[in-house]
């Protein structure tokens, strides 16, 4: 899926016509490879990833890569799966070690291998990273780390219930399995829907009517194995897109004086929001 942004106008398409642009190429393992055109600079070059709104402790908040020749004049940058990536925004510099490393923009982002892609399920977590386009059009990569990983898949919206499938990575799925929905405003609120499982398929039902006593917004998680297992977030993060608030949208039901709406949050997490309708 292709997310279409408002082109770029006034100075901003002036500024952007002069920055360099970095082709990106994802693997289904999680990898990525940048190519940029040779500025012919002086010196080692390297692709500067910065996490955008880092913790207080500042550990880790910076990933370089090094920038080696490539075909037709051009360098490459490799991320390999194995390096771990905070969850989080990167942005995306070229340094050349001579000034204030320069932010790229993005070429061609070649995504197809992550479409529909499936994780063996062998390793303890679940490592995602999409590049993408910020609305001021500069490049940042879009970094998850689970473990476990809890993807959503089909929801099923009734008029009385919001039904959820999916699939678990990095922990097996146990006939203790249960999930959760928990209110974000108060702790102690928490909600539980027994779990159908199919090998790492689970599969559950929750009721509106008792999400429907606490207005606000309830996060849904998966205990693969009962309560004194990890928890997972459910979420939606095996595909190309970045951010599904705005793309994928579901239909509100009224329930006893409430509207009741599944979505996909800021970090691609499935929530459900309760609003008063009085």
């Amino acid at each position: 899926m292709t997310a279409v942004l408002p082109p770029p106008t006034g100075d901003m398409v002036e500024e952007l016509s002069v920055l360099p642009k970095a082709d990106c190429v994802a693997d289904s393992a999680g990898g990525l490879t940048f190519d940029l055109a040779d500025l012919c600079r002086p010196g080692a070059a390297h692709l500067l990833l910065r996490l955008r709104d880092k913790g207080d402790e500042g550990v880790g908040d910076e990933t370089r890569l090094p920038l080696t020749p490539a075909a037709d004049g051009r360098l490459r940058a490799v991320l390999p799966s194995s390096v771990e990536l905070a969850e989080g925004r990167w942005d995306v510099y070229v340094d050349h070690g001579d000034g204030e490393p320069q932010r790229l923009v993005p070429g061609v982002n070649d995504l197809r291998s992550l479409v529909d892609r499936m994780p063996s399920g062998t390793r303890p977590h679940t490592a995602v990273r999409i590049p993408y386009a910020t609305k001021h059009g500069n490049l940042t990569v879009r970094a998850w780390h689970r473990a476990p990983h809890a993807e959503a898949g089909e929801l099923l919206i009734a008029d009385e219930a919001l039904t959820v499938g999916g699939r678990v990575f990095g922990t097996p799925l146990t006939t203790d399995a249960y999930a959760e929905l928990r209110s974000r405003t108060d702790a102690a609120l928490v909600h539980r829907a027994e779990v159908t499982a199919d090998g790492a398929d689970f599969g559950f039902t929750a009721a509106y009517a008792e999400l429907a006593e606490k207005p606000g917004v309830w996060d849904l998680w998966l205990r693969p194995a009962g309560q004194d297992g990890p928890a997972a977030r459910i979420g939606r993060l095996l595909d190309d897109v970045a951010d599904k608030k705005a793309i994928f949208t579901y239909p509100a039901v009224e329930v006893g004086g409430t509207t009741v709406q599944p979505y996909y949050t800021r970090d691609n997490d499935l929530s459900v929001r309760v609003t008063a309708t009085g």
